[in-house]
């Protein structure tokens, strides 16, 4: 049976005959993280009444909570972003997490049925002596890799822009290649970072092949210029379709990639979020 991938809508049968009958379906909870607070019960009931039955969750500690709704709209939470020093183990720059030991963590996201344990951004305060961290960092995924295999879940680390500054080679994601266990740690491409720092996310999926389960797709504006820092300015996100990366095709090589489950967001839109997903999820079903 083939591999199914999952984004940000119901599959349409034009897409699914060009996709070889792959089904899409998910979200990325972060777009609607305001309107969660204030109103989680008709924020869920419109995502599900989109379309939308895959959720990614922007927190762990928020998405354990918000299982149960999910749960009741017919949402699954696949992945939750998790705090950064579980992983590596230095809380001191995030003084906003609440300190716990890893395999707490992972008890919790375990039992709340949740697939993927998923470390989120490195804050640039965090990243120590630049290469050294990034080795000691790959190492320690791997024994979060371990852990979460042994509790049933699975371990991804999720891609921005500071990962591919550098000379080739030096790079972080090149450490990251080099030194993680591929059979217990995957990547999460987000497509919005990786052409914003002037990659070719098509060419990545390929280089990750089999090791990518999780996409997370925006879109960049075409006027957007080159960087690695992650601290945009207003209008670097363009709704699907209309920006400067070929989604359609970067779909077409996630099918190949392997990827499981992806996530759709538009991650600039403080007036109507679930407009903008809305019409990206049109967007997608029109493929």
């Amino acid at each position: 049976m083939p591999r199914r991938l999952f984004c940000a809508a119901l599959s349409s049968p034009l897409w699914a005959a060009k996709t070889g009958g792959m089904s899409v379906a998910g979200v990325q909870l972060e777009c609607v993280r305001s309107l969660l607070k204030r109103q989680p019960d008709a924020t869920l009931k419109a995502l599900a009444e989109m379309g939308f039955r895959e959720a990614e969750g922007y927190s762990r500690t928020e998405t354990l909570a918000l299982v149960p709704k999910l749960k009741h709209y017919g949402l699954t939470a696949r992945s939750c972003v998790v705090e950064v020093p579980l992983i590596t183990q230095n809380w001191e720059p995030y003084p906003e997490y609440k300190p716990l030991s890893l395999a707490e963590a992972i008890d919790g996201v375990a039992a709340a049925g949740i697939e993927y344990f998923t470390m989120g951004y490195i804050s640039p305060g965090a990243r120590g002596d630049a290469d050294d961290f990034y080795r000691r960092t790959a190492d320690r995924m791997n024994v979060a890799g371990e852990l979460c295999k042994k509790a049933g879940l699975k371990f991804a680390w999720q891609s921005h822009a500071f990962e591919f500054e550098g000379r080739a080679g030096m790079r972080p994601i090149d450490i990251y290649k080099e030194r993680l266990d591929l059979k217990v740690v995957a990547l999460e491409l987000d497509v919005f970072w990786a052409g914003l720092a002037g990659q070719d996310p098509v060419r990545l999926l390929k280089e990750w092949k089999g090791h990518v389960p999780l996409l997370r797709l925006n879109d960049k504006a075409k006027d957007a210029p080159r960087q690695f820092s992650e601290q945009v300015g207003s209008g670097a996100y363009a709704a699907l379709g209309e920006g400067a990366i070929d989604l359609t095709n970067v779909l077409r090589a996630a099918a190949g990639a392997g990827v499981e489950y992806c996530f759709l967001g538009q991650n600039q839109d403080p007036e109507d979020p679930l407009g903008s997903l809305r019409a990206a999820l049109k967007w997608v079903n029109a493929r």
